[in-house]
């Protein structure tokens, strides 16, 4: 059985990001049509003229930053966001490339990870936010690992929406194709450029990334054999995608949701089980049968379980 699993993973595991940046982007009118939530609007300059949608539900207290998914803007958390104003001041940033914020060229170098967690930082020292809680869903995951990995003295927790996936953190155990791909062109670039400092561990590393991937590709490929080819992804999604990064370690109090259904159920649960495993700051919290958007899904759950892991944060 476990052998089985296995190839569902990696089969899951490559289609995950696109499954996902789909549905969150065939919902982004439908949830953004209408805003009646009680809020204000500003716009952040964070570099060379990018200006960002940065969302204010009011509030006093510990600052709450809440990042959408792809094809998402901060207007996706309009009816969930404000339940928190009582005790905590809530903000939301659109993600540089969609709705209101602006949209820079579809380069990595304008979407990597990195890039758009300095984008989070950049709208916290605009705002002077001091240690805020960031709270992101889906693809938000990337940002908050950058920023938690990076600056863990800047923030006082992180709270991942379902968001807790391959590129937010990296199973080393069972490796990721789509990080470990980006990796080796990454090891390539180097060697051709010669800017590697120490080759054998270059060559190492590679090595590591190539095994992962030979028995990762031959099953993605046998499980392609019967599905039709994939469309491609629209430019700024598919930078993101090739700007992702690995994170392993995160040395901030963590609250993760993970929605389990039927359709990712066995990549789901491995992933679950490895970002506990190797965040020991992580309270994960598994959700049956729930929807990707887990805020709208199991909103009770998810309020009760944050506002509990907010009122212990230090």
């Amino acid at each position: 059985m476990k052998r089985i699993l296995g190839r569902s993973r990696v089969r899951d595991a490559l289609l995950w990001f696109i499954a996902i940046t789909l549905l969150s982007a065939s919902t982004l009118h439908a949830q953004d049509r209408t805003d009646s939530s009680p809020h204000a609007v500003q716009f952040v300059t964070v570099g060379n003229g990018v200006k960002l949608e940065v969302l204010d539900w009011g509030g006093a207290g510990r600052p709450l930053i809440f990042l959408a998914g792809m094809g998402n803007t901060a207007h996706v958390f309009d009816n969930f966001a404000p339940r928190f104003a009582a005790k905590y001041h809530v903000y939301g940033i659109t993600r540089r490339g969609f709705g209101a914020s602006s949209q820079p060229a579809p380069t990595v170098g304008n979407y990597s990870a990195r890039r758009l967690g300095d984008d989070v930082l950049a709208v916290m020292n605009a705002l002077r936010l001091n240690r805020p809680v960031l709270v992101g869903h889906s693809v938000a995951g990337e940002e908050l690992s950058s920023v938690g990995s990076r600056y863990p003295g800047k923030i006082a927790g992180l709270i991942y929406l379902d968001a807790g996936y391959g590129y937010a953190y990296y199973d080393r155990v069972h490796g990721d194709v789509w990080l470990d791909l980006i990796d080796v062109r990454k090891r390539i670039d180097q060697l051709q450029a010669g800017t590697g400092r120490d080759q054998k561990q270059l060559w190492q590393g590679m090595l590591t990334d190539v095994s992962h991937l030979d028995k990762a590709l031959r099953e993605i490929t046998k499980g392609m054999a019967s599905m039709p080819n994939p469309r491609n992804l629209p430019p700024i999604p598919t930078a993101i995608q090739f700007g992702a990064e690995k994170y392993t370690e995160i040395h901030v109090p963590i609250l993760a949701f993970f929605a389990l259904p039927q359709v990712f159920d066995t990549h789901t649960s491995e992933q679950a089980d490895a970002f506990e495993a190797g965040l020991p700051s992580a309270r994960v919290i598994r959700l049956q049968n729930a929807d990707h958007f887990v805020f709208n899904s199991n909103e009770a759950e998810v309020s009760r379980e944050m506002n509990a892991f907010l009122a212990k944060l230090q």
